[in-house]
């Protein structure tokens, strides 16, 4: 038996509580300063309040003062912060983890330099950590999981990402389950940077709903020719972003798309695209969703400043990247939302 340790209880975080408990390990779930009340509705309903399933027996629970005891011992540690909780969680999390202990994080996001260089979050650790003298072992997973279907095992599969193939071999045993599916892989780059970039594009393909629900009704058929057009021109603009990056490959691309998919589906960033779509400017959409995360803002501001950025250095032409361009546009300049549906087109041959 492992004792596996979640810091974060958000909803991702707290699903993969289930697959870790009901392979029969300890688990120990710990609130951020932000959770205290998550942390007190699961020790006197044993249920996290945005589950319909009770968690295993024997999860325990702590809040963030007990972070040190939650900590001791563990086999393994699970970041299930929000990409809002990436300087906290580097600052006064991983100094405490020892430095052979295994992190697998399932923050999304990317940060982007002045040259136009996007870095995912390990990375990012990684680097401030070394300013420090510290290491830690730092890994990740990704892919098309929910935290609702994960809590009601639905048939997942995902790819953890590591330095190590051998630790990272280690998690996937504790980890997989009959209906939890594993994939390992050394590209750190590839894997983080294509759910990341599959949030600004969820978003993108929403435009798609919005749109058609303001032509014909908010309860009008959904169209789907729309949708699918966009969701192509997202997978050819990552596939680029990829290659840009230095991490081309099928394996990584189709983790990104899956996960596109299914964040097209339902989620936040489905609810932001679709407002937007409607004719809302992005000051009325983040109202509407007041205290609603919204990562897919920041990795679509993101994405595109570095491809500026890139841009002014000769490296990348933002013409290959109309469908990103366009979502910033929306979303930091309030163009309104008029897709270029010919700048998807090409000609071969």
């Amino acid at each position: 038996m492992s004792v596996v340790t979640i810091v974060g209880s958000g909803m991702m975080g707290s699903a993969l509580a289930f697959p870790a408990a009901e392979n029969g390990h300890e688990v120990r779930l710990c609130g951020t300063p932000l959770d205290r009340e998550i942390i007190d509705t699961c020790r006197k309903t044993g249920r996290h309040p945005k589950f319909e399933r009770d968690f295993p027996a024997g999860v325990k629970y702590y809040r963030i003062e007990e972070v040190d005891e939650a900590l001791c011992g563990a086999d393994m540690v699970i970041g299930g912060v929000s990409s809002f909780g990436v300087d906290w969680f580097g600052e006064e999390i991983l100094p405490r983890i020892p430095e052979d202990t295994p992190i697998l994080t399932v923050t999304k996001g990317l940060m982007d330099t002045p040259e136009g260089k996007l870095i995912t979050y390990p990375d990012l650790w990684r680097a401030r950590l070394a300013e420090k003298g510290l290491r830690r072992c730092l890994n990740a997973v990704g892919g098309p999981c929910t935290s609702y279907e994960l809590v009601f095992h639905d048939q997942t599969e995902v790819a953890f990402c590591g330095d190590d193939i051998e630790i990272l071999a280690r998690l996937k045993a504790i980890m997989e389950t009959d209906y939890y599916h594993i994939s390992i892989t050394t590209d750190v780059t590839g894997i983080e940077s294509a759910v990341a970039l599959k949030n600004g594009y969820a978003l993108a393909i929403a435009l798609t709903v919005g749109l058609n629900q303001r032509e014909h009704g908010v309860d009008s058929v959904q169209h789907f020719n729309s949708q699918a057009a966009v969701f192509g021109q997202s997978v050819k603009e990552m596939a680029k972003l990829l290659e840009y990056q230095g991490a081309p490959g099928l394996n990584n691309l189709c983790v990104g798309a899956g996960d596109l998919y299914v964040t097209v589906y339902g989620g936040r960033t489905r609810l932001v695209g679709i407002l937007l779509g409607r004719g809302l400017t992005i000051a009325e959409a983040k109202e509407e969703l007041s205290g609603v995360t919204l990562e897919s803002l920041v990795v679509a501001e993101r994405v595109a400043r570095a491809v500026r950025a890139a841009a002014a250095r000769g490296v990348l032409d933002p013409a290959d990247f109309p469908l990103m361009m366009h979502v910033d546009d929306i979303i930091t300049r309030t163009a309104p939302v008029e897709i270029p549906w010919d700048a998807f087109t090409y000609r071969e041959g």
